[in-house]
């Protein structure tokens, strides 16, 4: 393979993956980032500092090399723990026996790719801020500091984050589409902390949920005993929400009356709720991801709501099917770009979809009886027909070789089949009693 001289913009967890990637095809990689390094201080600020890591994720993780060290990193989680506002636990298993997501830092996992990059021979370069591209050249026009340089390289790869500035650029062509849209609702990040003994404080091998409607908290464990709490909440309106949470009184008395449960866990709650911002979410979809020499990846063309857990999954699959791409077409870097730009948008923006409608699912359907009642048959139908009914979040979560968008339509179709199945008089009694083969024909005719 002919070497190419490649700037890669953003050294975040989908740029750092994408360097070892292409460094370990024989290129020169140079990677940018405006930030510090963040081995060497915090800079986590406002953003969650653990994430949710899947299938679509280890798949490229495990195929760089770097299974053994994640299985020191990560904390499984085998599924929902439900928390009601009277303190009752329900679980919801993920998927089937040994199927769990995991927990893991989101800088130690950076750290852990720019590590592995460096020693393959990528270079870093710190506070480098991109102000321009030119897309004719290939170059790009960066800020260190002190001077402006403009360097051309054979080939651009923008990773650089939902506010990217390689996408920015791109904005500005011909026949570009591009789309944001946000939430009402915004996160803020707590703590739940180990106990004086050093112990989780709840249970360490689920996602905690306490869904209330238009509010919602979860929880991640960390490997230091304590959970990353992410409490969801409208920016502005009637009840409660960001805007009016101002005085210690008001933000004890949220607690105490929604998540009284949490609360007792938390007693840095005050401190954490005044240091840390309240962030906002949201959805960025693009296309076309190419222009010429240049190709965006990550949260730059397809930033995403977190309520499927998928963000950084999503991203690190990009980099695994780019790569299988550059393995199928070798140096013909002009049929790489268009094959990949063809077919992997639509699957960005199922997920993007199906992260939006999993909000709903998270804050006010986890708790609804006929919704246990709906996934309690699918979960049987499934073990029944292990192959030809696999629940929609089994198949984005657990089946990597099943598509975004293939996920959403079989989703869409099994959807249908079970809204008609709820609808049936006395279902509560009368489910085992259903012509489930009759249900997987219908689910296979369409």
């Amino acid at each position: 393979m002919q070497t190419k001289k490649i700037s890669i913009v953003g050294a975040g967890l989908i740029g750092s993956l994408l360097a070892i990637y292409l460094r370990k095809q024989g290129h020169e990689v140079t990677v940018f980032e405006r930030r510090q390094d963040l081995r060497k201080v915090d800079i986590s600020a406002g953003k969650s500092i653990n994430l949710a890591l899947s299938d679509r994720g280890w798949k490229p993780l495990k195929e760089v090399g770097l299974e053994e060290d994640l299985l020191k990193m990560i904390i499984p989680m085998k599924g929902r723990i439900m928390h009601d506002k009277s303190g009752q636990i329900t679980f919801q298993p993920y998927g089937k026996e040994g199927q769990a997501i995991n927990s893991i830092s989101r800088g130690g996992l950076n750290g852990l790719l720019m590590d592995k990059a460096e020693t393959l021979g990528v270079q870093f370069k710190f506070q480098y801020k991109c102000l321009d591209v030119d897309f004719e050249q290939t170059s790009l026009s960066l800020y260190d500091g002190k001077t402006n340089q403009i360097i051309k390289f054979d080939l651009i790869f923008g990773t650089d984050g939902a506010f990217s500035a390689v996408r920015a650029a791109m904005q500005k062509l011909d026949r570009f589409t591009y789309s944001q849209s946000y939430i009402p609702h915004g996160y803020k990040e707590l703590v739940i902390p180990a106990t004086e003994t050093g112990d989780f404080a709840i249970d360490k091998n689920g996602l905690h949920i306490w869904p209330r409607g238009e509010y919602m908290l979860i929880a991640l464990p960390n490997m230091d005993g304590s959970f990353t709490v992410t409490l969801f909440l409208p920016f502005e309106g009637e009840g409660y929400a960001f805007e009016s949470l101002n005085t210690d009184e008001e933000i004890l008395s949220f607690f105490q009356e929604v998540f009284p449960d949490a609360l007792k866990h938390m007693p840095t709650l005050l401190d954490d709720f005044r240091a840390n911002p309240a962030s906002s979410l949201v959805t960025v979809k693009s296309y076309p991801w190419i222009k010429n020499n240049i190709l965006l990846l990550g949260d730059a063309a397809h930033a995403v709501v977190p309520f499927y857990g998928q963000g950084m999954n999503c991203g690190f699959e990009d980099c695994f099917e780019l790569n299988q791409t550059i393995e199928k077409f070798g140096d013909d870097w002009a049929t790489i770009f268009k094959e990949f730009n063809s077919t992997r948008p639509q699957n960005a923006n199922a997920i993007a979809d199906l992260a939006l409608e999993n909000f709903v699912e998270m804050r006010d359907k986890v708790a609804d009886e006929n919704f246990l009642l709906r996934k309690k048959i699918e979960a049987h139908i499934n073990k029944l027909y292990p192959k030809r009914w696999i629940p929609q979040y089994s198949m984005v979560t657990f089946n990597s070789s099943i598509s975004y968008s293939k996920a959403m339509a079989k989703g869409k179709l099994q959807r249908k089949i079970m809204d008609k199945v709820m609808s049936s008089p006395d279902i509560t009694a009368s489910w085992k009693n259903l012509d489930f083969e009759l249900l997987i024909k219908e689910l296979e005719e369409n």
